[in-house]
């Protein structure tokens, strides 16, 4: 899995490059993960044994999630003239040294889906027939990328309006989240715990492992940080309110903004 990643990426790499689009980064990785974790969840429990119930219910989860994202993305990069803000700004401070300094950034990718796997497999050799935890997980994933479409949507329809130009979107879902969309993106990651997860089988655990990779990418290296420092190069104090009045992730009520005397 790994090497097939690392090449998956190096072509990412590559094709952003030639089309001078560091979004397509984003395509090759979900639509490479979906192939590679759809491959490891049907991978053989023994030899000359078909592929379980359990196992195909999990193959077709990881290709719901692949083709739900992956076409949002690629029809968004190659609909857009603007490059995401992300790699836009990553091209701006790096200048000439932006084709290596993103073989740095899309190459650590491939590592990330390796460990995603641990997640799909540890789910998809759960024993035993199917049963309310698996519609749990599965009505997790759903739910996850319903909320993930909603929030595309709501940004979709906020930046097709004239009247919003340069302003920040900050109705529906994003009222309740800077970045509601990665927020449901990690929420779905917590269906492969809730089937597979058994507390007397310590390995079990490892199932944990997808969300805290996700959790850790979003909040904290190619997610939030980056797409927030954008967002306040573009916006400026627009945005600092809106950082103070909503939460960075996680959704909840936001703040009033204080009024001053």
């Amino acid at each position: 899995m790994l090497i097939l990643m690392t090449a998956v990426m190096l072509c990412a790499w590559g094709y952003g490059l030639a089309r001078r689009n560091g979004g397509w980064t984003d395509a090759f990785w979900v639509f490479g993960s979906g192939v590679a974790l759809t491959a490891a969840a049907l991978f053989p429990l023994h030899p000359h044994l078909p592929p379980q119930p359990r196992q195909w219910l999990m193959a077709g989860l990881v290709a719901l999630w692949a083709l739900r994202l992956g076409g949002y993305i690629a029809v968004r990069v190659a609909g857009h003239e603007h490059e995401d803000p992300r790699y836009a700004r990553f091209r701006a401070d790096w200048g000439r040294d932006y084709p290596r300094n993103m073989l740095f950034v899309t190459l650590p990718q491939a590592p990330a889906t390796a460990l995603l796997s641990f997640s799909v497999l540890i789910a998809a050799r759960t024993p035993g027939a199917l049963g309310p935890r698996d519609l749990l997980g599965v009505a997790i994933l759903l739910v996850a990328i319903g909320g993930e479409a909603l929030a595309d949507e709501q940004m979709k329809r906020f930046k097709a309006d004239p009247a919003h130009q340069g302003k920040v979107a900050d109705t529906g879902l994003w009222g309740w989240s800077r970045h509601p969309n990665y927020f449901f993106e990690w929420l779905g990651w917590l269906a492969y715990p809730a089937i597979g997860l058994n507390p007397a089988r310590p390995v079990t655990w490892l199932s944990f492992v997808a969300a805290a990779v996700m959790f850790l990418l979003l909040t904290r290296i190619s997610g939030i940080p980056p797409l927030e420092e954008a967002q306040l190069a573009s916006k400026g104090e627009a945005y600092r309110a809106y950082q103070r009045r909503v939460s960075a992730f996680f959704p909840l009520p936001p703040q009033q903004p204080v009024k001053s005397s």
